[in-house]
């Protein structure tokens, strides 16, 4: 029998230039909490594959069940479907090893914090970006997710700085449409160009900051909360009249001090010292109210009771 030959069938076609992978097309993200989950939903949501690294099966699990429960939500309360919910959860997957990461083009960021210290370590964060610069290529984008942390520091001791960045999503308020985008003193334009596509593909507004501990959002947001805790101190107003003077007067969803319970207040204290570390002004200095409540675990949302109590849940009980 004579021998068959076998040819590639691409020798054969009439296009003959290389598919060329569409920029975003799959992303990493190392660190699924609660700030991980909502980046990872958002991306897959608005058809981006996400590959996020975490450090057990495990934690995978838990974070899995956390984006799957909140697009349950979505369903019930937005109009999201089924089918919808079932494509958006193909496109997430977690995984163990830093490896999964090398074909992503863009990386972030979004560790915990350290349970035992309750401080997310920039030693920890630097070799975190150390382990994505070992796997991803040359070109890939490699991002924090922070508000306090400055990227350059981050960034400083890699071999090419110079694709560093960091963005702010806003977890606590899902559906604000911005995401602040820092670069730092190695971020390139093109890179800072290249996120600010990827804030549009998630259909994000871009809030271009300069590289400064707490943003716009985090230094304004402390300054209230702060005042706040003054007014409620001196017997000025209560708690809840003050509320409903920033959410009337102002327009915001919630009042600051529902705000910072759904935030958590442990996390706020660890903004305000940061803030007062970096820049010494008493304005950012915690109110000794909010660290009373801090020492008695006493942090909000997540234990049931902080400024106000909530049910299982979430919600305020009044």
């Amino acid at each position: 029998m004579a021998e068959i030959l076998v040819e590639p069938i691409e020798n054969y076609a009439l296009k003959t230039t290389q598919n060329t992978k569409t920029l975003f097309s799959k992303i990493g993200v190392v660190g699924c909490g609660k700030e991980g989950q909502s980046i990872v939903r958002i991306a897959a949501w608005n058809g981006i594959e996400v590959t996020f690294v975490e450090q057990g099966q495990g934690i995978i699990d838990t974070a899995l069940a956390g984006i799957s429960a909140e697009l349950d939500n979505r369903i019930e309360h937005w109009g999201l479907t089924q089918s919808e919910k079932k494509a958006i959860m193909a496109r997430i997957k977690g995984t163990v090893d830093y490896k999964d990461l090398a074909n992503c083009d863009f990386v972030i960021e979004a560790i915990r914090y350290n349970d035992h210290t309750g401080m997310r370590s920039i030693e920890m964060r630097k070799q975190v970006f150390h382990d994505i610069e070992a796997v991803v290529a040359q070109d890939a984008i490699i991002a924090t997710n922070a508000t306090t942390v400055v990227i350059s520091e981050l960034a400083s001791e890699l071999k090419h700085p110079e694709r560093c960045i960091s963005l702010h999503f806003f977890v606590t308020s899902p559906e604000a449409r911005i995401i602040e985008v820092v670069r730092g003193l190695y971020t390139t334009d093109e890179v800072f160009e290249k996120v600010s596509t990827f804030v549009k593909l998630i259909n994000r507004q871009v809030i271009p900051v300069a590289e400064s501990a707490g943003l716009i959002s985090v230094r304004l947001f402390i300054v209230l909360l702060n005042e706040a805790c003054h007014l409620l101190m001196e017997g000025i107003a209560t708690k809840e009249d003050i509320d409903k003077t920033v959410i009337a007067g102002m327009g915001t969803r919630f009042g600051v001090f529902r705000m910072a319970d759904i935030i958590g207040l442990g996390k706020v204290v660890r903004w305000m010292d940061n803030l007062y570390e970096e820049f010494g002004d008493p304005k950012y200095k915690p109110s000794h109210l909010i660290k009373r409540l801090v020492r008695s675990k006493l942090l909000g949302v997540q234990t049931g009771e902080g400024f106000y109590r909530y049910d299982e849940n979430g919600k305020p009980v009044m």
